[in-house]
């Protein structure tokens, strides 16, 4: 196992602890070889609640109880957690809490760290700012899709993990309410459950 790694106890606490520890660590995707990887800058927690939180697939769909598409998200912290929203994009996810309660956080943005020609491409040329200010973004430019759903991220020969990258201050973190909810109502859709880092460019817009 890589030393810098995060291993199974990291995850397997309460999502909003896990969301605002994630951020300043690097997300790593190994293809074809290459490391591609970014610093997360943005995250989202979602089911952090004794009560439903109707924000989140787990509690909002099947009375809370697994479905096909949401059963990763009741299982053994430390998994990839990746859905298909929209008809077109894809959102990478960790597992966090206990096993049996639907618990995870949302990685929404990525500072690029590696493999900068190659996300290049994996983005269609965009430029460096737009390949991972958006969690459907990182997710393409990662070449992170549903073949990765389920992947446990602590796995010592895995092809995506995480690892301890910069250290943050608790200063240094935003919070605010989460993006895209739609019709989601209150107090689910204005919990501060999103957080950031404070002036990174690479948050998402």
């Amino acid at each position: 196992m890589n030393e810098q790694q995060l291993t199974q106890p990291f995850y397997a606490r309460r999502a909003c602890t896990v969301a605002a520890d994630l951020l300043g660590k690097r997300l790593v995707r190994l293809w074809h070889g290459r490391r591609l990887s970014g610093i997360i800058v943005e995250t989202e927690a979602y089911c952090d609640s004794d009560k439903p939180d109707l924000a989140c697939h787990g509690d909002r769909a099947n009375g809370g109880r697994p479905t096909e598409r949401t059963a990763v998200m009741f299982g053994p912290a430390g998994l990839a957690y990746i859905y298909f929203t929209y008809g077109m994009h894809w959102m990478f996810n960790i597992v966090t809490g206990e096993p049996g309660q639907a618990n995870a956080v949302l990685i929404r943005a990525l500072q690029p760290d590696e493999g900068d020609e190659v996300m290049a491409v994996l983005r269609n040329g965009r430029s460096r700012i737009e390949w991972t200010n958006g969690p459907a973004k990182l997710a393409q430019a990662l070449a992170i899709d549903k073949s990765l759903n389920g992947t446990n991220l602590c796995h010592p020969d895995g092809v995506i993990w995480i690892e301890s990258g910069c250290q943050v201050a608790a200063s240094e973190i935003s919070t605010g309410p989460r993006i895209g909810l739609g019709q989601t109502p209150e107090p689910w859709l204005s919990i501060p459950w999103r957080y950031w880092l404070q002036g990174n460019r690479f948050v998402s817009k």
